[in-house]
């Protein structure tokens, strides 16, 4: 018969999801830590803000002087009427311009860069986020599946223990073939389940590895993110409207699109520069001194555009429904972070209910197998019937497994929601990425090929 000791330890593997796992446990909150350092998803997005950093010095270039220089070397022969002539004759020359007013197209156009960077700033909170709460589910679905597996096993052994059972009253005469066959049915159905969730598992583990870059060892679930979030739906909506990165991103792209339209305005304006240039010639000829010459000149030059093929026209038309193309993303994002709060908020009140549920579910089977072996004692219960209560009690316990991992993600997707699944509210150890850091480093710079980091 299966003892109850059995039946006890099956309904510990729950505790898996709620209990510490040893003094030397991975908490979740240093899991995310690992993948604010290590994610390499987040890493490219860091590398994708930087070289948005460029946009703004390159786009201050327009203030800044052109400086060129040239020169030329080489040998001409003449003939004239029987005198040979030999010439080595060579030139040099610099150039500066020097700009001066361009149609507030360098003003506009750094402004535009900028309102770019804040908006990348903005993607990269994005980033943050979802790298994190990519994080926090592998981090819960390595923790389910360990226990999955952990409650596949010891299904297994009950399974076990009642083929070994029925052979024992077949042996007696106390039961039948049929029961032996449906308790051997029973375990190898446990068995494929047991597969299935050690294959789980293994994937499971495989993501954990990819999101946050270490190996799942010793996890726990303890986690205090329920404290972190608002009280209500409401409060949920109204901090995602005003905080989340992806609504401020769109607002900032807005920017950079009124910007983009006065630039592109700013080719039908007039444009004046100051312009200088140092020249040097010379020409020997044989035998000769050949004539040489330096000449300096300085002068402002202004450009007056008439018509520029209407190409510009065009720039100015695109520039504006790029705007308004702009304008409506922003109630896009405004709506889809509204959709996302109530729904995660309806997903972590829904998984709190199926733990609710699932626990008195979990009781009730495991009082109704144990009533079952008892009556199969004494011949008033099949072997059917304790699968059949045993199969229930499963089932309820994976509920409740899923359950538990279901509230723990549902808590870190509404923290997501509103823009606050972050290195700052999560109080995340380890050092802070500053993403204004290589911005002032490039801003000013005029001149180096150089990244700040040495390449």
């Amino acid at each position: 018969m299966v003892s109850r000791k059995t039946l006890a330890g099956a309904v510990a593997v729950v505790g898996l999801l709620v209990s510490a796992q040893g003094a030397n446990a991975l908490s979740i909150k240093e899991a995310l830590a690992a993948t604010y350092q290590n994610n390499p998803t987040l890493n490219a997005s860091r590398a994708q803000l930087r070289a948005t950093d460029e946009g703004v010095p390159q786009a201050l270039a327009g203030w800044r002087p052109t400086i060129t220089a040239s020169g030329r070397y080489g040998y001409s022969w003449e003939n004239q009427r029987g005198t040979y002539f030999e010439h080595a004759n060579y030139a040099a020359s610099i150039s500066v311009t020097q700009p001066l007013f361009r149609g507030f197209r360098t003003v506009n156009s750094t402004r535009q860069a900028e309102s770019i960077v804040r908006a990348q700033r903005e993607d990269l909170r994005v980033a943050e986020q979802n790298a994190l709460f990519q994080a926090a589910t592998s981090y819960m679905d390595v923790i389910r599946d360990t226990a999955l597996v952990s409650l596949r096993r010891s299904d297994l052994k009950f399974q076990e223990e009642q083929v070994r059972a029925s052979k024992d009253r077949f042996n007696v005469g106390e039961g039948t073939r049929t029961d032996v066959s449906q308790a051997e049915s029973g375990r190898a159905r446990a068995q494929s389940a047991l597969n299935t969730s050690l294959a789980n598992l293994n994937t499971s583990r495989a993501i954990f590895r990819q999101v946050i870059g270490i190996d799942p060892k010793n996890l726990s679930a303890r986690t205090n993110v329920t404290s972190l979030l608002p009280k209500t739906v409401s409060s949920a909506i109204s901090i995602g409207q005003e905080e989340h990165p992806s609504i401020q991103s769109s607002l900032f792209m807005v920017d950079a699109a009124q910007f983009a339209v006065k630039t592109a305005q700013g080719v039908l304006l007039p444009s004046a520069d100051l312009l200088g240039e140092a020249s040097l010639t010379d020409s020997n000829a044989t035998g000769n001194l050949g004539p040489e010459s330096r000449s300096a000149t300085i002068y402002g030059r202004v450009t007056i555009p008439i018509y520029q093929s209407g190409s510009e026209y065009s720039a100015v038309r695109q520039a504006k429904e790029d705007l308004g193309r702009t304008e409506i993303l922003v109630d896009v994002s405004r709506d889809s972070i509204r959709a996302q709060a109530i729904s995660s908020w309806g997903q972590l009140n829904a998984s709190i209910a199926s733990i609710t549920a699932a626990e008195a579910q979990v009781a009730a089977a495991r009082l109704a197998l144990e009533g079952v072996i008892e009556e199969q004692r004494v011949g008033q219960r099949t072997t059917l019937d304790v699968l059949d209560t045993q199969s229930d009690l499963v089932d309820a316990r994976v509920t409740l497994v899923t359950a538990q991992r279901d509230r723990v993600v549902a808590a870190y997707q509404v923290l997501s929601s509103i823009g606050r699944l972050d290195y700052d509210n999560l109080g995340l150890s380890g050092a802070r990425y500053d993403p204004t850091e290589h911005y002032r480093l490039v801003r000013d710079k005029w001149i180096g090929l150089r990244t700040p980091d040495g390449r």
